[in-house]
């Protein structure tokens, strides 16, 4: 799965919902063709981001070529259950990377139109949110 090789901190606080906020950074197609657009706010776990890689290289079969745009790089602790207060933050469970609407998650080239649609489409279904498939053509 994705996570960082190393960090300089090992946990990292929430931060505050930025619900209504848009994406500034990573909107436009950079590498392929076609890409698979965010358009709500989530957190996108490591698991995710390989059920939705794991759909599009194999509807595609092994042809054309796939970037993933987004690094889960965000700890999220989580403590036992049951477990009183007092005992401090909890152990990294699994990684995240919080997306905002108007982020890039998936780009591919090197496919037909309706070849990459079709990968888009089922990789959407294995996101918790709305996603646009956009093209430069």
């Amino acid at each position: 799965m994705l996570q960082p090789k190393k960090q300089k901190y090992r946990k990292m606080q929430k931060g505050r919902s930025r619900k209504r906020m848009k994406e500034t950074r990573g909107t436009t197609l950079s590498f392929g063709t076609f890409g698979l657009q965010a358009l709500s706010a989530f957190w996108l776990t490591a698991q995710q981001i390989e059920a939705g890689r794991k759909a599009i290289t194999h509807s595609l079969k092994r042809e054309g070529r796939l970037w993933i745009r987004i690094f889960p790089d965000k700890p999220v602790t989580k403590l036992p259950p049951e477990v009183t207060l007092g005992g401090g933050k909890g152990d990294i469970d699994h990684y995240v990377v919080p997306v905002k609407p108007g982020r890039i998650l998936f780009e591919i080239d090197g496919v037909s139109r309706e070849r990459a649609f079709k990968a888009f489409r089922i990789a959407g279904h294995k996101l918790p949110v709305k996603t646009k498939i956009i093209s430069k053509l």
